[in-house]
């Protein structure tokens, strides 16, 4: 599933390509037909993100939310657009110089103000938006006993942070997946959160995911780039029985809350 970063680039892409101009709005796969239809030929006033959820305004109580779940994918490309659109497009947008093919995400649907509002609600601050307020995040981390792994991928904690990121960060602070919110110290809840906006930012500039510091980069190191799919240096991520850059120790994983758990048992000890 994308993480935040790839959402907020998706907005700007969007805002940039078919922003401020009438587009064409259709949805060749049907899935999506109605809204099209009262879309069509309206103005695209914005993108915006929060979290890993993307929202297209087109005015007052007429806002289209996209969330890409696990399988969901926008193609682009130049005008004109291909005829027949190939496989299930959920929806399609024609503007000026560019089209965009959405297939398979998880949600596609029109809202009104009140409904996108209260989509936000559940939501956790995202470290990608200016009004994000990580004291909120702050609360509900330093109440639970939930491990910190957990409450990290907790998007109604802190939206946009996916396995990556939560693997990220931990290893980068140094801090045992298993430890309980309530155990984390204040400052270094500022810390990480501090740190956790540079390496997304970093995500929206680069489109992948980029964690180790200049030190550890395969320039310096002399080791080779690392070669996956998702792209990017990171320290602990799918590098599971492989060396830690830092230490040398081999990196663990387990299933934690449904999904995959890397971590450095030397550069993250238990508490």
């Amino acid at each position: 599933m994308p993480e935040g970063h790839t959402l907020h680039r998706l907005a700007r892409s969007h805002t940039k390509l078919f922003g401020k101009a009438p587009v064409e709005v259709s949805s060749p796969q049907g899935r999506f037909a109605a809204a099209a239809r009262l879309l069509d030929g309206k103005i695209l006033v914005r993108a915006q993100a929060h979290g890993k959820h993307l929202f297209h305004s087109y005015g007052p109580d007429q806002v289209v939310h996209v969330h890409l779940g696990l399988y969901g994918t926008f193609t682009e490309g130049p005008v004109p657009a291909e005829t027949p659109p190939r496989g299930q497009v959920r929806m399609r947008l024609v503007g000026a110089t560019h089209f965009t093919d959405l297939r398979g995400p998880a949600a596609c649907e029109l809202l009104t103000d009140g409904e996108v509002a209260a989509v936000r609600a559940r939501l956790g601050p995202d470290p990608l938006r200016r009004d994000a307020d990580p004291e909120r995040a702050w609360t509900k981390v330093s109440r639970s006993r939930t491990p910190l792994a957990v409450r990290l991928m907790d998007q109604s904690v802190v939206a946009g942070v996916g396995n990556v990121y939560r693997a990220e960060l931990l290893f980068r602070h140094g801090l045992d997946p298993m430890l309980p919110g309530r155990s984390l110290a204040r400052e270094q809840w500022d810390a990480m959160w501090a740190d956790l906006v540079a390496l997304m930012r970093d995500g929206v500039r680069r489109g992948r995911i980029d964690t180790v510091r200049p030190e550890h980069d395969p320039k310096v190191t002399g080791r080779p780039p690392r070669q996956d799919r998702h792209g990017g240096e990171v320290y602990v991520y799918r590098r599971a029985g492989q060396p830690c850059l830092v230490c040398g120790t081999p990196v663990l994983t387990t299933e934690l809350a449904g999904r995959n758990l890397y971590w450095c048992p030397t550069c993250q000890p238990a508490a």
